[in-house]
């Protein structure tokens, strides 16, 4: 168990959405030996998911990516899309076994805030759990250790330390956080965020990792 952070309230309402009794079984096991975590749902199909989440408003739906077979029913990106109308405060975590760019760049470009593996460790998601509710933007680590900085039009050049900047961002790291990895100060990384911002055109982190996959710069190998 983790230790709980630091001067929290109420614990974060998490609703589970995944098609496999088991899989949801484990999940809520995790995240309720939690102190900060509790369970409140869980939903097997991506449309029951979408009806929970529009009625009972967790803090974070974790959603499975693909639920059943295909044509059978909406796909956890789907979900988040009609969340997006039905319910933009929750926020959404994919949950899945697959780590392919195209899936990663629908997830996020439906406003997914986090993006885990199931095969990760828990403090994973843990992590991307908690970021989500605090409005930070989380991959999995086996996906962003997988991107690599990649230019695609130089109207929308980003310099290598803003390609880090992004990757950092991307892992769900604060300012501070990423000023302590890239031994820079926290202005400068937020001049970093400007000029980011201004070349992919976006206002906010999550667009700016969205659009920064979307482009290829970057992109999974």
């Amino acid at each position: 168990m983790t230790e709980a952070p630091p001067g929290r309230g109420d614990p974060l309402r998490v609703l589970i959405a995944d098609d496999h009794a088991v899989v949801r079984a484990g999940l809520r096991a995790l995240l309720e030996g939690e102190p900060d975590l509790e369970v409140i749902a869980e939903a097997g199909s991506g449309e029951e998911a979408v009806g929970l989440v529009a009625r009972m408003l967790p803090d974070v739906a974790l959603m499975d990516l693909r639920f059943g077979s295909p044509g059978t029913g909406i796909d956890g990106v789907e979900a988040i899309r009609r969340l997006a109308a039905e319910a933009p405060g929750v926020a959404v975590v994919m949950l899945t076994s697959y780590a392919g760019r195209a899936d990663v760049v629908r997830a996020l470009e439906a406003g997914a805030r986090g993006y885990v593996l199931k095969a990760g460790p828990p403090e994973e998601l843990f992590r991307a759990v908690r970021g989500a509710a605090a409005g930070a933007l989380g991959l999995a680590p086996e996906i962003v250790g997988e991107l690599v900085g990649q230019v695609v039009s130089p109207e929308h050049e980003l310099s290598g330390r803003e390609i880090e900047v992004v990757r950092l961002m991307a892992e769900g790291l604060s300012n501070r956080a990423i000023a302590a990895a890239l031994f820079l100060s926290e202005a400068t990384v937020k001049t970093h965020l400007v000029r980011v911002y201004r070349k992919l055109k976006v206002d906010n982190r999550a667009a700016a990792v969205s659009e920064a996959v979307r482009r290829g710069v970057l992109e999974l190998t």
